[in-house]
Parts: C-alpha cells; sequence; structure tokens
C-alpha cells in the first residue's frame, strides 16, 4: 500500500528536488502540490494525503501557523523541511511541539545537493505509521513536587525518537529544580538539539542544557546529546561526566540510545532508564543491559506512543520493567528515581 504525499513549499525547485527523492521509493507516491498554505488547504481536502511535507518560511501564512490549524481540525502526519539555520531550529522545535511527526533539513547547495533529502523516503513512510492526535495547546505548567530528592548518586538515562518533542516536554515538565542529573539521546539533527535543549529550559524546574564533553553531571540538571558527530556517554572515575564520543551510527543513528544506555549499566551507580516513543529499536539492549545492573526501567505504553517502536522492542527482550502512559511518566519516574537505591541493594 503506498504512502500518498501533499508537498508544500514555496520554491519550485524545492517542491522538485522533495519529489524527487520521494520518487526513488515505489512505496510513495506524491499526490501534488502546494505553493502556500492557503492552497495547501484546499489541496489537503481535494486530495486527503496520508502524509504533508511543509516548509516553513511561506507567503500568506507561515507554516507553524498552517501546521497548528492541520494538527486542531484534521491531524495529519507531518514532516517538517527547515532550513539549517538558528532561526529555522527554533521554529521546527515549535512545530515539533505542536505535533510534526519529523523534521528535516533543506540541503545547502554544493556537491551535496544531489544527494539532498537522502532520507526523507524513510521519515515520510514513518511518519505515515505515526499515531496523530489533536493538538489541544501547549504543555501546560505544572505543580512541581516540593522538597523532593532522588536516591543520592543516581543517574537518570532517557531516550526517545519519534514524537520524542512532545513527550520530553510533557516529562520535563514535571521536574523539579531538585531531580537526579539526567541525560538524554533524542534523535534529532545537529542543528536542533541546542534549540530543543533551551524550549526544555523553559518549561521544566530543572536546568536543561545540551550536553557537552567534560560536563559535570549535577543534581537539578539535564543534559541533551548533541545532534550530529558523536555519541553521548557518562563516564566516571570518581565523578560522572558528559563524554562526546566519536564513532559510527548505531542502530542506524549518532547519538545511540543504546550506547548512552551502555555508558550509564557500566558505571554500577544506582540508576534509572526510560524509554519513550520513537521508531526502530534503538535503546532496547543498552535498556536490557541496564536492567541486568539493577537499574529499575520504564517503557512508554502503546496508547500514548506516537510510534510504538522502541519502546515495544525494549518491552519485548523484558528490558521494561514497567509501561507507563504519558500522562503519568513524570512523576512515575521521580517516584522511581526515590526508591531506586533500596531496590538496587536488594537485586
Amino acid at each position: 500500500m503506498s504512502v500518498g504525499v501533499l508537498i508544500v513549499d514555496d520554491s519550485a525547485t524545492m517542491r522538485g528536488l522533495i519529489a524527487a527523492a520521494l520518487k526513488r521509493d515505489p512505496d510513495i507516491e506524491v499526490l501534488g502540490f502546494a505553493n502556500d498554505p492557503i492552497e495547501a488547504r484546499e489541496q489537503v481536502k481535494k486530495l486527503n494525503p496520508d502524509v504533508i511535507t511543509l516548509d516553513i518560511e511561506m507567503p500568506h501564512m507561515n507554516g507553524l501557523e498552517f501546521l497548528e490549524k492541520i494538527m486542531r481540525l484534521r491531524p495529519t502526519p507531518v514532516v517538517m523541511i527547515s532550513t539549517l539555520t538558528q532561526a529555522g531550529a527554533d521554529i521546527t522545535v515549535a512545530a515539533l511541539e505542536l505535533g510534526a511527526v519529523e523534521c528535516i533539513g533543506k540541503p545547502q547547495g554544493g556537491a551535496g545537493i544531489g544527494d539532498a533529502f537522502a532520507d526523507l523516503p524513510n521519515k515520510v513512510k514513518a511518519a505515515a505509521r505515526a499515531r496523530v492526535r489533536p493538538y489541544s495547546g501547549p504543555v501546560a505548567p505544572v505543580e512541581r513536587e516540593s522538597g523532593y530528592h532522588a536516591a543520592k548518586d543516581l543517574i537518570l538515562a532517557i531516550g526517545s525518537s519519534t514524537g520524542g518533542v512532545e513527550a520530553l516536554m510533557t516529562v520535563l515538565a514535571n521536574f523539579p529544580d531538585t531531580c537526579p542529573p539526567t541525560v538524554i539521546t533524542q534523535h534529532m539533527p545537529a542543528t536542533f538539539t541546542k534549540s530543543f535543549a533551551a524550549r526544555l529550559d523553559r518549561i521544566s524546574g530543572a536546568r536543561v542544557q545540551e550536553a557537552y564533553d567534560g560536563a559535570k553531571l549535577l543534581p537539578g540538571h539535564i543534559y541533551v546529546a548533541p545532534g550530529g558527530d558523536a555519541h553521548l556517554e557518562v563516564m566516571s572515575s570518581t565523578a560522572p561526566v558528559c563524554r562526546l564520543r566519536e564513532g559510527e551510527p548505531v542502530n542506524g543513528h549518532r547519538p545511540s540510545v543504546d550506547v548512552l544506555f551502555d555508558s550509564v549499566a557500566k558505571l554500577g551507580r544506582p540508576s534509572v532508564g526510560v524509554i519513550l516513543t520513537g521508531m526502530g529499536r534503538d535503546g532496547a539492549q543498552g535498556l536490557l543491559n541496564m536492567r541486568q545492573k539493577g537499574a529499575r526501567t520504564l517503557g512508554q505504553d502503546e496508547s500514548s506512543c506516537v510510534v510504538y517502536g522502541m519502546p515495544k522492542a525494549a518491552f519485548e527482550v523484558g528490558a521494561v520493567e514497567k509501561q507507563v502512559g504519558l500522562a503519568r511518566m513524570g512523576p512515575a519516574i521521580l517516584n522511581a528515581c526515590s526508591a531506586t537505591a533500596e531496590h538496587q541493594r536488594s537485586a
């Protein structure tokens, strides 16, 4: 069964590049094109696409406004096509919060233009399988637990992919400034992770930042793996620190959730591992390694996932101690972090 796609972009050149990339996959059918959101609105009604690729900067109505209308009135999987600039990154992260399933950067020209959007067909097919829901507004402030303290020396590790922006914002809004040191690998292009960390920082009680090599893991701090050229690991001789290690992709990803979880498992410290929505298997084996070392482990349940891929793979190999819905995941993580020391002593 083919995936029908509507391409929305005000550049004829870019529409052609996107269409050429998608037509290389026999399982994808380009149903039509739209030059701006006004035209796109009519095309959506006429063509009923399975997936929309959406530019952000367009005439008459910007992509964010159009996306919000689509997600409120006619939820459809959307893949954002963004310029690789800081402004483009900020808007793209906002789009992912609104419910866009994936994001991909526009080619910048030069020798690589012929390989533009090489991964776009896979992202579009993954988006077609996503469970999108009506947008109900931004993540609301929550009343955070006062006087909260996690187990001593505990490290929390979280992995996510498709749908992870919304999931992480929902989870971390619950976190107080006394949360355990937290490390996160979210599959995301390099340009976008700094902006994503800044957005998380605004809604969480904890301090959220993009991880850097040598960053000390401190209570009340959350470290997001930068996208791109390195894997995020946690290393420790005395005090744990972030390490960015160059290496080949693992499970098709760099940074990889498995690499992060493996590094935490090797520390021998109290730990909690959490796997959220995402496509594929990345993180399943690493989370199993953590659980076998005595860590508490949680997985997002199927009904609340945008894509029940990574949590399903982890659950099936026995890595997940308990499945939890997204609405309850933040409190469940904090409770597990409070109880972990006693659990690991008895493991």
